[in-house]
């Protein structure tokens, strides 16, 4: 399996970061969070949105087939189907308030930028005007800037990936690529390239500046 550990430094041309979880803070710990207030099981979400897969709610939104009107209606009575009774306007407006730009990955791009990587966002994502906001202002950090609500695919579809490798102008397997979702890396590391879990921003990044051979602080 390829990972940060075995693959040579030199092999790597461009860097794929995820956003959620990744540049910005996670929206897993804004989950965990609402399910303690409502007293319900760990990743009650999550376990909601994987099992719904392709045809559920939060899929269909981060494709651009739902309005945010839409989406609260439709997840809300997902959720309620499974059991589980939630304001969903609620949940995304804690998932905006704290979803902040995390500084040092953006060090670590523009470090990467300096030494001629090429560097690109891969994010599933929504249309709101928060996201508006933060999308405009990462873009400029990236060479690349695939968002699944504009071209209507979302991880972990192979084919996001393999667009995102063909706008940076550069085989898989010369990509290393970060992302805290373990389901979402599974076709990045299928394709070849070389992947890295973030669970703690500061040792992903450790793991990072192994695989390109640089100081990414």
């Amino acid at each position: 399996m390829r990972n940060s550990a075995t693959t040579a430094h030199m092999s790597i041309a461009a860097v794929i970061f995820d956003l959620g979880g990744v540049v910005l803070e996670s929206p897993l710990a804004v989950f965990a969070d609402y399910e303690r207030t409502l007293d319900l099981p760990v990743h009650t979400l999550n376990k909601g949105i994987v099992a719904a897969g392709a045809t559920g709610a939060w899929a269909r939104l981060e494709r651009g087939e739902l309005t945010m009107r839409e989406f609260c209606v439709a997840f809300d009575a997902e959720n309620a189907a499974r059991g589980v009774a939630i304001s969903t306007e609620t949940l995304l407006g804690q998932v905006a308030a704290r979803s902040g730009i995390r500084p040092a990955v953006v060090t670590a791009i523009r470090t990467l930028r300096a030494h001629a990587l090429k560097v690109a966002a891969l994010t599933n994502n929504w249309v709101s005007a928060d996201q508006a906001d933060k999308m405009e202002t990462l873009r400029c950090e990236f060479d690349v800037f695939v968002e699944s609500t504009r071209v209507g695919l979302r991880k972990p579809d192979p084919r996001i990936y393999e667009l995102t490798c063909r706008e940076l102008g550069v085989q898989a397997e010369r990509v290393a690529y970060l992302d805290d979702i373990g389901l979402n890396l599974k076709p990045a590391r299928a394709l070849g390239m070389t992947t890295i879990k973030v669970d703690d921003i500061e040792l992903a990044l450790h793991q990072l500046a192994n695989v390109v051979g640089l100081d990414l602080r």
